[in-house]
């Protein structure tokens, strides 16, 4: 599946609010090497089908996340 098919959701650690990070779909990295970069360090994070993400952005500040299913890795 394309990059652009998927997000990855991690919790800032300064705020612990919600992030999604959009990969570009040109990159030549995979979703999971961009999450690894990308992701602040010693972060957990999830990646997610692009459908699974809410596209009401209105209340994006009331996202909310459970750190136990942030299972897909650590930011490093």
């Amino acid at each position: 599946m394309a990059n652009s098919d998927k997000r990855v959701i991690f919790k800032n650690p300064d705020d612990n609010s919600v992030v999604v990070l959009c990969p570009a779909d040109n990159c030549d990295l995979t979703v999971e090497q961009i999450a690894a970069k990308d992701v602040p360090t010693d972060s957990k994070y999830k990646i997610v089908d692009k459908g699974d993400v809410p596209t009401d952005r209105s209340f994006r500040d009331s996202w909310t996340c459970d750190e136990s299913d942030l299972t897909d890795g650590v930011g490093s």
